[in-house]
């Protein structure tokens, strides 16, 4: 059996379904009931847990092959960094009590580094932390997330798409689907003692890219809308978000545009996803289309 967390975004309910699809036994964690019932009409187990709470997280551990756990993101605190610490000590003491043979780890390239990454730097701090409790352990180091230009789609329909990456400069993207199948594969391949993979697109991709791309879907013009790094906060604030997680992007920004956050290299595994850009962002497309004419 195999413990799944995460199961209500993207990534964990890939995970989920592509075990069960495998027929694999599974066990996900959810922090309702209700959220549970889908899933075990499919055959799954239930375990109702926080995944701050350690004694119930590590019960759910008990007895299973492998876990995929992920540290969730906090908007709702301005200090997100300080707010995910405790989820993920009570994560590590969790996978230390129950002896759980090998954990997958949802993090992100750049989690290598401890400063200049903004958001990431508490993937760092949670690689470090499991890494010290677990058996066995993939960091699952995943690239940018080809599904954070679904925010912007919507300016679209004026011609544009806003970004503060640099425009014509590549760089690694992955779509969550990617993710969470490579995943499921990895728990079934478990690693002996400590694992990183990098997971990308073959191809990197810059706003430009995906501005050409969308212009094909779209059947008019794309052109990429750059704005400069210190215009992240005050846009960000803007949009609803706290200034300190607002500066986490901005940091992390800086770091994608300027190359400290990407692929490591060295003794790493390079796993590459199967889908691009427009086979994301084309669907959201027709999804918003559909929902602007119901």
């Amino acid at each position: 059996m195999f413990v799944v967390t995460g199961v209500t975004g993207h990534t964990g309910k890939v995970v989920a379904e592509t075990l069960l699809a495998q027929r694999e036994s599974v066990r996900v964690v959810v922090r309702d009931a209700k959220q549970g019932e889908s899933w075990k009409a499919r055959g799954a187990e239930v375990a109702v847990a926080s995944l701050g709470d350690a004694s119930a997280i590590a019960q759910a551990l008990t007895g299973v092959m492998g876990a995929y756990l992920l540290v969730p993101p906090r908007y709702d605190v301005d200090g997100m960094l300080a707010a995910q610490r405790p989820v993920i000590d009570a994560l590590a003491e969790a996978v230390r009590k129950s002896g759980v043979p090998h954990v997958v780890l949802l993090s992100s390239l750049g989690a290598e580094l401890s400063e200049g990454t903004g958001p990431i730097r508490t993937l760092h701090h949670a690689e470090r932390t499991l890494g010290g409790a677990a058996k066995n352990i993939t960091f699952l180091r995943a690239a940018y997330f080809i599904e954070n230009y679904a925010a912007v789609l919507g300016a679209t329909a004026g011609g544009v798409l806003p970004t503060f990456l640099t425009v014509d400069k590549g760089i690694p993207v992955i779509a969550t689907a990617d993710i969470g199948r490579v995943a499921a594969e990895l728990l079934l391949d478990p690693a002996n003692g400590t694992r990183v993979v990098e997971l990308t697109t073959a191809q990197r991709y810059s706003p430009a890219d995906v501005a050409r791309a969308l212009s094909s879907v779209l059947g008019r013009t794309i052109t990429p809308q750059f704005a400069p790094n210190e215009a992240v906060v005050p846009a960000l604030i803007s949009m609803g978000f706290m200034p300190g997680i607002a500066e986490l992007f901005r940091e992390m920004t800086a770091g994608i545009n300027d190359g400290r956050i990407g692929p490591q290299g060295g003794n790493v595994v390079r796993r590459f996803g199967q889908l691009t850009p427009i086979d994301v962002l084309k669907p959201l497309l027709e999804s918003a289309a559909t929902t602007a004419h119901a």
